[in-house]
């Protein structure tokens, strides 16, 4: 089945994971059964979503008429009346897999032939799964993260017998509901997120069982020293302690005597008031930054890459898949490949096998993959090469943007942290400037910025990198000069948050359109500080004094419509003529004359700064060198021949 035939999905399970997948799909647009054994279980779910897809109507994060996505909604208790019709089933009930195999079981007797049979476990055996079936190709997993309206990653699993067909529309049906999938493209305990998530909890208990550090020094050293988003110990307490060790007993691996003493005295996490915080007599965890500044964070981080390694080694997952996955998944700041490629793959191995000699633990044993690619002096970045390749090229991977370049000449560039709201990383700032530096110009007309998911272009830097800032090292960051500079025309395609860092990107582009429910601020100064990246100089330039300043010292959000009337965008545009009004900027822009293009972008920015007369000069000169180009006499022919012209930048 290819996704084009689906019409019509059922989802069964209506908890919190299945009326999140049920909102999902039917905000897409996809008609969606949702089926529970009671049919109070079925009005919670409905309601619950029906709340759900209110509030964010009213908060503008959907256009949609809440009646009309519910009106896509059908309740069901009888298995059979809920899939009979169905395409695409999503199973999402309790994690126990002698349910699992009884429902698949009678799903292949009551659904379609050709329908998809998708589930939804974080951990179980796809292949276990399918072979209560008699049509396993057709079975695929598809692990959706909590809540799934909010969350962008949907890991794609082939069981062993999946075919490449129902992989294939299983994760086109994922981007088609919005989300971001990856391919997991062997059944292993754990899949890709848990997987390589499970040393970051795990190394972290043997660390305190041991006693070379505590709860709260490893916690505010992974937070506040390495930027993950929330200590080991924070997020077994958030997801349950008890979760966590019974995937690890269920995969056969030892853990760590601290796990077992929360396990035994029923104390959870935050599920049951106390776990390795206490969530019931205090406000919870209790680390601060500048503990733990001797915790050897390298032995956690160490076993998170080996993990992957071991993944990509056994062509489980690409490194690409990988960081994507942790990033949207669990938030990471960077991917462990990626952040194995800054530290060094030796220094990785180092570490491995030190922790080996000194343990004699098998989890230490490096992966063959990270020991073939140091062997082979792939240790990184600084190496030109490690789990991916670098090089001065323009076709150097980047982990934190997508982009890509027509043949028309149209460069797109999509900021790729939607985790993170595509907040502006020193990683995604480098990228930005290497992509434009080594992109041939000859081949870009044109260059098009917009943020990744549904919820912003950017809304920020990413404060977390400030804290390494020495004060005599400030400057403007290269990429806002960069883009500023690039001697193409460049539009800002905006639909969600534009805030501080992101604002003074899209600045700094040529043009800015952006939907009416985008907001545009500096919220700087509610953090004691101003725009570093040219903010404060070029919306003086583009605004009043008083409308400028209202913007830098209040820090006071403005909507796009406010943003047109005050001259700091060129559109504000309803979300449905949104990508049509884009387009036509951009058609300007890319079968436009090249060079007059570059020439007139040059004399305006540069004769801005001049007074009228140095400003007529540079006009002046640029007019006479473009009257002997190429460019011009097509121009002057198709205008006498009626006809549209056809540029080449000659």
């Amino acid at each position: 089945m290819n996704v084009s035939d689906i019409e019509r999905v059922t989802v069964l399970g209506a908890g919190s994971m299945g009326h999140g997948i049920t909102e999902a799909v039917a905000l897409a647009g996809y008609h969606v059964t949702m089926r529970d054994i009671e049919q109070d279980l079925v009005e919670e779910g409905y309601g619950n979503i029906e709340w759900s897809v209110e509030k964010l109507a009213e908060k503008g994060f959907v256009d949609q008429d809440p009646a009309e996505v519910m009106g896509r909604i059908d309740t069901e208790v009888d298995l059979e009346t809920a899939v009979q019709d169905a395409d695409l089933v999503i199973e999402a009930a309790p994690e126990r897999m002698s349910l699992k195999r009884d429902i698949f079981s009678d799903l292949d007797e009551f659904a379609p032939e050709e329908s998809i049979l998708a589930s939804n476990t974080s951990s179980l055996s796809i292949t276990e799964i399918a072979s209560a079936t008699n049509r396993p190709e057709q079975v695929i997993g598809m692990h959706f993260f909590n809540p799934p309206v909010k969350m962008d990653l949907v890991e794609v699993i082939y069981g062993e017998e999946t075919s490449d067909e129902t992989a294939q529309a299983a994760y086109t049906f994922a981007e088609t509901i919005e989300k971001t999938p990856i391919y997991v493209r062997k059944d292993i305990n754990g899949f890709v997120v848990n997987s390589v998530l499970g040393p970051f909890v795990n190394e972290a208990g043997w660390m305190v069982s041991e006693g070379v550090a505590t709860v709260e020094e490893i916690d505010a050293a992974m937070v506040h020293r390495q930027g993950y988003p929330m200590g080991p110990f924070e997020l077994s307490d958030l997801t349950g302690i008890d979760t966590g060790y019974h995937m690890r007993k269920e995969a056969g691996k030892e853990v760590p005597p601290v796990v077992e003493e929360k396990v035994e005295a029923e104390d959870f996490g935050k599920k049951t008031g106390k776990g390795y915080y206490d969530y019931e007599d205090s406000e919870g965890t209790t680390y601060e930054a500048g503990q733990g500044e001797d915790v050897d964070t390298l032995r956690i981080e160490a076993r998170i890459v080996n993990e992957a390694a071991k993944l990509i080694g056994n062509d489980v997952a690409t490194p690409v898949a990988i960081d994507k996955g942790m990033r949207l998944g669990t938030g990471f700041p960077k991917g462990p490949c990626r952040r194995a490629d800054e530290m060094g793959l030796d220094t990785v191995l180092d570490k491995l096998n030190e922790l080996r000699e000194e343990y004699g633990k098998a989890r230490y044993d490096p992966a063959d993959y990270i020991v073939d690619l140091v062997e082979a002096g792939n240790t990184g970045e600084d190496a030109g090469a490690g789990f991916y390749e670098y090089g001065d090229s323009g076709d150097r991977h980047y982990s934190a943007l997508n982009y890509k370049l027509s043949e028309d000449g149209l460069l797109k560039i999509e900021l790729d942290r939607p985790e993170r709201l595509n907040a502006l990383s020193q990683d995604l700032s480098d990228e930005i400037v290497h992509l434009l530096d080594n992109t041939p110009k000859d081949d870009v007309r044109c260059v098009m910025f917009e943020g990744a998911g549904d919820r912003a272009f950017s809304a920020g830097a990413d404060i977390t990198g400030f804290a390494s800032i020495e004060p005599s090292e400030v400057e403007v960051a290269p990429v806002f000069q960069t883009v500023n500079d690039f001697p193409r025309p460049t539009l800002a395609k905006i639909d969600g948050y534009c805030l501080g860092g992101g604002h003074e990107l899209a600045l700094a582009c040529d043009f800015r359109i952006a939907t009416v429910g985008s907001e545009f601020a500096f919220p700087e100064i509610d953090l004691g500080l101003i725009p570093g990246g040219g903010g404060t100089q070029r919306v003086i330039r583009m605004l009043t004094d008083a409308r400028a300043k209202e913007l830098v010292l209040c820090g006071n959000r403005i909507d796009a419509e406010t943003a047109e009337d005050w001259g700091l965008i060129n559109r504000a545009v309803a979300p449905d003529e949104f990508d049509e009004v884009v387009e036509e900027f951009l058609d300007d822009l890319v079968y436009g004359a090249p060079i007059a293009l570059e020439k007139a972008k040059k004399v305006m920015d540069k004769g801005r700064d001049q007074d009228l007369s140095g400003g007529l000069e540079l006009e002046s000169q640029a007019f006479g060198i473009l009257l002997s180009t190429d460019d011009a006499k097509e121009g002057t022919s198709a205008f006498l021949d009626n006809r549209d012209p056809e540029f080449e930048g000659k």
